[in-house]
């Protein structure tokens, strides 16, 4: 019996992927969901003409269609125009919020994992007290901090996420330090910075790559909670999830106001999930 029939979960096809190193189709379905995604927000004139703000009073209300493929809200707007125009805000935030995880998170598990003693020590307290907290608590006490709009909710999110990257930084830290070329960088008289940047940043990385597409989706997933909520742009923006706050109003005569941008935000966030997941399994090839 093969290696891959013991595995729980996994495919025929999946192993016959994985053996001949090719990409999986599911993946290169959620590869095209996030381009299709990336495309609205940076040119969202090429799928929709109309006005995100703008409605047709006498359209209002008006169920998915040849004219209005996803429909309309209670001002006439084209619901389908809103969710691609909210795509820049949603996907942007996210890739800030990301970004702020890795860097200061990366730095302070770098210091953290090579350094060791006392700065170590004071490293792992700070991720201590952030992992204490849920990261969606901790990301509404930062934004109602810094006040409701989307940038401070990317903010917010980012600073949820740095004890994660942390971490995770310092764990691969730990176990590159110790390997024979950073002996021998050491013993070259290799300074600290050098070694540091060179050798152990690199042999460290892949891993917090890959942790980030995973946390790129959570964050996608706490700015539409946070803007839900009301702490990001007030309307007239589209965020995905003020969209989905929006239309809960008028679910039970509307219901495609919270189910398109809702799906909308659960097939980009599963899109992120399955790359992230094979992107750790190429890791670990």
């Amino acid at each position: 019996m093969t290696t891959a029939a013991l595995t729980p979960g996994r495919t025929a096809s999946q192993a016959a992927a994985r053996r001949s190193g090719t990409v999986p189709v599911s993946v290169v379905v959620s590869a095209a969901v996030i381009a299709v995604v990336l495309l609205w927000s940076l040119v969202p004139g090429l799928v929709t003409g109309h006005d995100p703000a703008v409605g047709v009073p006498d359209d209002k209300f008006t169920a998915p269609g040849a004219r209005y493929w996803l429909g309309t809200d209670h001002l006439g707007r084209d619901l389908l125009t809103r969710i691609v125009h909210g795509s820049a805000s949603s996907m942007t935030s996210a890739l800030v919020a990301v970004a702020i995880g890795v860097i200061v998170g990366g730095v302070l598990g770098l210091l953290g994992g090579y350094l060791g003693g006392w700065v170590d020590a004071v490293i792992g307290r700070l991720v201590d007290v952030l992992l204490a907290i849920p990261g969606f608590l901790l990301a509404v006490v930062v934004v109602t901090a810094l006040g409701y709009d989307t940038r401070n909710a990317a903010i917010a999110t980012g600073i949820s996420a740095v004890a994660v990257f942390a971490r995770l930084m310092r764990a691969e830290v730990l176990r590159v330090r110790t390997s024979v070329f950073i002996e021998a960088a050491r013993v070259n008289g290799g300074s600290t910075l050098h070694i540091l940047t060179r050798h152990v940043l690199p042999n460290a990385l892949r891993p917090v790559l890959s942790l980030a597409v995973l946390q790129f989706g959570i964050a996608i997933l706490v700015i539409a909670g946070l803007a839900f909520l009301g702490y990001g742009d007030p309307p007239p923006a589209s965020d995905w999830g003020l969209l989905v706050s929006d239309g809960r109003e008028h679910l039970l005569h509307a219901p495609w106001l919270v189910l398109a941008p809702g799906c909308v935000i659960a097939v980009v966030v599963l899109s992120v999930s399955r790359i992230s997941r094979w992107l750790d399994q190429e890791r670990n090839r």
